[in-house]
């Protein structure tokens, strides 16, 4: 790139050259293939424009403009007719002159070059332009009506003059319009995945008293990849209703064309009887319930632990609310901060943690608040003796108080992390250690002789042991896919929880359901979807002659089929006795469950049907930022005031756009679209 001093030199010997005509230099600056130089007064030159004839300053004197403002009129796209020429070549302005054009080229020395943008050889699309600010839109929340406000307006038109700037409605039929093309390229992803759909359930509520049901879809894919995508957003005005959530669960059906695949539910608030039967009633029509659709509706488990963790927030309630006055008295001042970190370095504490306020919405931000100050409880206890301002500090039976809400905070915090990564779903089996481990802890804890550890413990106790009563069947079972423990792991954990008297007929009852289960997979096999066939078959039929087909067709061997499967009972049985009665493999840390049924899946062909569904099933219904809430999710008045089917196009969008967009084919794919 020229700088001021090199355009003025240039300049000033062009100018020179005049009256030095032995000392001539060749322009050697690319502009003047698009500018001539006159002279238009005594002492004063200008560049006139080869295309639009505008003309620019160059000399007056002794003083020289130099060609920076010349370049800038060629490669920015000023010029109008240098731009159509561009939009009809797709070529820069600045691209130098075929070396195989011209007579005695070969002889000439080569121009010098100049660095130049690469942008001005894009050509202006007005369709992309709308398509990105779309995606804008979606990808960061952004109000439809910014399209409309005088701040972007200006923006853009500084930006790019050309662009027509779009209306509230029209950027609203472009959302509509990038959701219905994601839309259809993840129904080609889920008609091809060979197993089933497990659906939760997450209710939002507004100020306007309509709920929104969010309904994501979670699933094992060919390469036994854990998926979870947001399918729907269901308004659903009475939320009060008992038909409320099986309204949406239909509407979720009939969109994505899901009967028959349906596996399992998980909501985020208890169901009343009545509730549920209407739910399993409209379901059973298109969808076989397996094991009598004990599998049909779930709790969601971070629903759950936020319930009792507001049970152990509650019970040390004045406590925790002089250690949030004493944190608040140092951060909200620098000169007490100071203080602070002056005599924590004199103590010598070795905590390296740091002392926040929390946001009482969000109970693990409370814990964490609890475990930093506890671990600097000496330096607020000198502090309390070297600072007269610094009152009702915390005395050592409250910091023991703290202790022990951070012993059964830590469990549910623990439990409730495992759901928390945005890059790695946790599989089932995972939460049986976790609630198992739950469960044994407070029933201890239930017995304590410690009034307010027994009294803390009870109401939690019933929590998860009502947890346990609905979904333990599911976690036993899936841990028993995990080949690290079958059912060893439950036979071992079922005494600690029920007793030793009640311990066999509960490990009966899950060995009992994983073979019933195991023969209803065989009986009635998943639906083959052309994926799933490629994937059964290992491409063995790929490339032979179908003239030959007549013998290997279904045409008169449709009994043969049946025969098949009725005499193959015993056999597919023994696949399911065979993988139980197998050594258990080492406990490794990072062992890969879904990689290892990948491998196995020839193996156990059928069992790896049931492993693949039983895996995928949810245990929390809640978005992984909605994890820690206590309090439920609320929509907020601006989305609440757009049309129902614009709200769940940006959600949805949103949630699909991060796992990498459709090709954007603007010319045929952006649905023009107004509301």
């Amino acid at each position: 790139m020229e700088t001021p001093s090199e355009n003025n030199e240039l300049a000033l010997a062009e100018v020179n050259s005049e009256t030095q005509p032995n000392k001539r230099r060749k322009k050697k600056s690319i502009v003047w293939e698009h500018f001539t130089i006159e002279t238009v007064g005594a002492g004063c030159r200008r560049a006139c424009c080869k295309q639009c004839k505008q003309s620019f300053a160059y000399s007056t004197g002794s003083k020289v403009a130099g060609t920076s403002h010349l370049k800038r009129h060629i490669a920015k796209g000023t010029c109008t007719l240098i731009l159509r020429n561009q939009e009809k070549n797709q070529s820069s302005p600045y691209s130098a002159p075929s070396k195989m054009g011209g007579a005695g080229s070969a002889s000439e020395p080569p121009k010098r070059r100049y660095r130049t943008s690469s942008l001005a050889s894009v050509p202006f699309d007005q369709d992309r332009c709308r398509h990105e600010i779309a995606r804008m839109i979606i990808m960061h929340d952004y109000p439809l009506h910014m399209v409309e406000h005088p701040g972007f307006v200006a923006f853009v038109q500084n930006l790019q003059p050309r662009f027509d700037m779009v209306s509230f409605n029209t950027v609203q039929g472009d959302c509509v319009a990038t959701y219905l093309r994601e839309k259809q390229s993840l129904l080609k992803f889920i008609e091809g995945i060979p197993g089933r759909i497990c659906l939760t359930l997450d209710l939002w509520t507004s100020r306007q008293s309509v709920g929104y049901v969010f309904l994501t879809g979670h699933f094992i894919d060919m390469d036994w990849k854990l998926h979870r995508r947001i399918l729907n957003v269901v308004m659903e005005p009475f939320t009060d209703s008992e038909t409320a959530f099986s309204h949406a669960v239909a509407v979720c059906l009939s969109d994505w064309s899901l009967e028959n695949k349906l596996f399992s539910i998980t909501i985020n608030q208890p169901l009343n009887e009545i509730g549920i039967e209407y739910l399993r009633a409209q379901l059973s029509i298109k969808n076989p319930l397996l094991l009598n659709g004990q599998f049909l509706v779930g709790n969601c488990i971070a629903r759950t632990l936020s319930s009792m963790a507001l049970d152990v927030l509650g019970a040390g309630r004045e406590t925790i609310k002089k250690i949030r006055d004493s944190v608040k008295y140092v951060k909200t001042s620098e000169s007490h901060e100071e203080k602070f970190l002056e005599l924590k370095q004199q103590l010598q504490v070795p905590s390296t943690k740091s002392l926040f306020l929390d946001d009482q919405n969000q109970w693990n931000t409370t814990y964490e608040m609890l475990v930093a100050a506890s671990e600097l409880k000496e330096v607020f206890s000198c502090l309390d003796t070297s600072d007269p301002d610094y009152k009702e500090a915390p005395s050592m039976d409250d910091w023991k108080q703290v202790e022990t809400l951070c012993t059964y905070l830590k469990l549910f915090f623990d439990a409730a992390n495992l759901l928390t990564s945005a890059t790695t779903i946790p599989t089932t089996n995972t939460f049986y250690h976790e609630t198992w481990k739950i469960q044994t802890e407070l029933a201890r804890a239930a017995t304590c002789e410690d009034p307010f550890i027994s009294n803390l413990a009870k109401p939690m106790q019933e929590k998860v042991d009502k947890y346990w009563k609905d979904c333990g069947l599911v976690l036993a079972i899936a841990v028993a896919m995990d080949p690290r423990f079958k059912m060893k792991l439950v036979e071992f954990s079922f005494p600690k929880i029920y007793g030793d008297e009640a311990a066999p007929t509960c490990i009966r009852v899950v060995d009992e359901g994983l073979h019933e289960l195991f023969l209803e997979y065989v009986a009635l096999p998943l639906p083959l979807t052309p994926t799933y066939v490629d994937e059964g078959n290992a491409g063995s039929m790929k490339g032979e002659d179908h003239s030959q087909g007549g013998l290997l067709s279904s045409n008169g061997l449709s009994d043969f089929d049946v025969y098949i499967l009725e005499t193959s009972s015993q056999q597919m049985k023994s696949e399911l006795d065979q993988y139980l009665e197998e050594s258990v493999l080492p406990r490794v840390h990072e062992f890969d469950l879904l990689g290892w049924w990948k491998l196995n899946k020839l193996k156990y062909p059928t069992l790896s049907k049931m492993a693949r569904d039983i895996l995928s099933i949810p245990v929390s219904s809640v978005a992984v930022e909605s994890i820690y809430d206590t309090v439920g999710k609320e929509m907020d008045e601006y989305r609440n005031s757009l049309r129902p089917e614009t709200v769940e196009a940006l959600i949805c969008a949103k949630d699909w756009l991060q796992y990498g967009s459709s090709p954007p084919e603007i010319s045929n794919a952006l649905v023009k679209m107004e509301f």
